[in-house]
């Protein structure tokens, strides 16, 4: 089958970063689906994987999570899906990825494609979603469902503008929450705003005078979706006692706990790979998730966040896309599609 993949960690520019290859079409075993992708989209994790290194690979490796598709096999052991189902899902970072005609999945981390979106439209939301989701919900322990007693409560989301913040802005509104979101562009700004955003803040500033100004002395929950040196100090200004803070981004340097300590503040890692990558007893969670996601979605609750499609799905719009995450200026979703 046709796939695009990577023998050398190239800059973007360079013609050979991501290339054209023939691979063996995969076989589902257990409860793995071969799924014929129909769209994928780009996140910085797989900018992450293929960033210039001194390494070389001996077999093509494979990129990409994000996909939407019909369902073509499935293994003996599934009972969630059958061939001709569409799913959206997002994989396993431990697996062969997405850029390519057909993919193995295990079905416990899949959801069933709303109904109401295109491929495209479907393939922004899955590793976003998952985590804006795992990362609110999971996490920081807010009830989706105890929306009055919510709505006295708010939450800084960090990075709105981006793929999860995109999702999260949107899940945390729905949740009933006063939604800070930070922004710094115009565009950016507008975008938030758009998706549910009760108040828009700068991350170049200091948060808790920004914060004061809106009329809250502090925020009860922080999302930190972007740099998570960067914005230590400020988030521990800006969290409330006993208040509860989620990144997704990785420290570069120690992180002070101290900061956190006299507020007694809760601080949680939030990696939606880490149920697939140890097989954890509740894996069927993501599945579970992106199928109320679905619902939520046709219900017109909840938006896709694609702002820019390539067409078709070759190395060409793939290198593109990935020169596009790579400026850091990404609004919403990039997909590449079939077609």
């Amino acid at each position: 089958m046709k796939a695009v993949g990577l023998y050398k960690y190239l800059p973007i520019e360079h013609e050979e970063s991501l290339v054209e290859v023939n691979v063996e079409r995969p076989v589902p075993h257990q409860k793995d689906l071969l799924v014929k992708i129909e769209a994928i989209s780009i996140n910085p994790v797989d900018v992450k994987v293929r960033a210039p290194k001194d390494k070389q690979e001996d077999t093509p490796k494979i990129l990409g999570w994000d996909a939407s598709g019909i369902v073509e096999e499935v293994g003996p052991d599934c009972t969630l899906f059958k061939p001709g189902d569409t799913v959206y899902y997002s994989g396993s970072i431990t697996r062969p990825g997405t850029y390519s005609e057909y993919h193995l999945v295990d079905e416990r981390i899949v959801g069933s494609k709303p109904k109401s979106l295109t491929f495209a439209e479907s393939a922004a939301l899955p590793l976003t979603a998952i985590t804006a989701w795992e990362g609110l919900f999971d996490r920081l322990g807010i009830d989706l469902n105890k929306k009055n007693e919510n709505e006295q409560k708010s939450i800084l989301i960090i990075g709105g503008a981006g793929g999860v913040g995109s999702v999260a802005v949107q899940l945390a509104k729905l949740a009933g929450l006063k939604v800070i979101a930070t922004a710094s562009r115009k565009e950016s700004k507008q975008w938030v705003q758009e998706l549910g955003a009760d108040e828009v803040i700068n991350h170049h500033q200091s948060f808790l005078p920004q914060i004061q100004e809106i009329g809250l002395d502090h925020v009860d929950y922080i999302f930190c979706l972007n740099n998570t040196d960067q914005h230590w100090d400020n988030m521990g200004e800006a969290i409330v006692p006993q208040g509860r803070i989620c990144s997704i981004v990785e420290n570069n340097e120690p992180l002070d706990l101290n900061v956190l300590k006299s507020k007694s503040v809760t601080f949680v890692w939030e990696f939606m790979f880490t149920r697939s990558m140890y097989q954890t007893k509740d894996l069927v969670k993501q599945h579970d998730l992106l199928t109320k996601l679905s619902q939520l979605i046709d219900e017109d609750k909840v938006r896709t966040t694609l702002t820019e499609c390539f067409s078709p799905l070759n190395a060409v719009n793939l290198r593109k896309a990935h020169n596009l995450v790579e400026t850091g200026r990404m609004i919403g979703k990039v997909v590449v599609k079939n077609g």
